[in-house]
């Protein structure tokens, strides 16, 4: 009997979360309203969305369905709390520690208020850490580097056949992008983003 699926999760989230979690604490509350590469955002607004996600793919890899995994990302303009600095870091962490069990990735669970297997679901989860982590690095002028397996992850759903929740009709179309680009400039494109993005743009 293969028992692989209940021995060890699919992907681990850690790195990316990481990642992340390391760009906060250079973040000045003065970058705050400064532009991103998601037009409806200011860096507030992505933080904001960062604490939304986080939370609603916390809960779904727990299969913990409610208000959090109900919403759709795009029902409202995300709003930034106080505590951000204290909350998303921690939020990141749990999300990680979430996806690390192995049920996690088995039976169906919900994200963004649309049912999807669970190692679907994870799949987007670490594509969303990927993309806004980049999002975030290059909007308040900070180096952003992914671990390969996460950009993998990343480009194989982003070119899959169906796409999956959180592509094309999440990030929009495809930027065009050489093919002998660096994979994080490949995997930023197909999420809809010109690689060479700087804020003022």
């Amino acid at each position: 009997m293969d028992t692989h699926s209940t021995t060890r999760p699919a992907l681990d989230l850690t790195s990316a979360a990481e990642r992340i979690r390391a760009l906060l604490g250079a973040i000045e509350d003065r970058q705050l309203d400064g532009p991103t590469p998601c037009p409806d955002y200011a860096v507030r607004e992505l933080l904001a969305h960062l604490v939304g996600l986080t939370t609603a793919f916390r809960d779904a890899a727990r299969k913990d369905l409610g208000p959090t995994t109900d919403t759709a990302p795009d029902a409202a303009l995300p709003v930034l709390d106080d505590d951000w600095r204290e909350a998303l870091p921690r939020l990141l962490d749990e999300m990680a520690a979430a996806w690390s069990d192995p049920a996690a990735w088995e039976g169906m669970t919900r994200a963004g208020g649309v049912d999807l297997p669970g190692e679907v679901a994870g799949l987007v989860a670490l594509n969303e850490l990927v993309v806004h982590g980049w999002d975030l690095a290059r909007s308040t002028g900070q180096e952003f580097r992914a671990a390969e397996a996460d950009l993998r992850s990343s480009e194989a759903m982003l070119t899959s056949a169906d796409g999956g929740p959180g592509s094309a009709d999440i990030f929009g179309p495809p930027v065009p992008v050489p093919a002998d680009a660096p994979l994080l400039d490949r995997v930023i494109g197909l999420s809809g983003r010109r690689p060479d993005w700087r804020p003022g743009d």
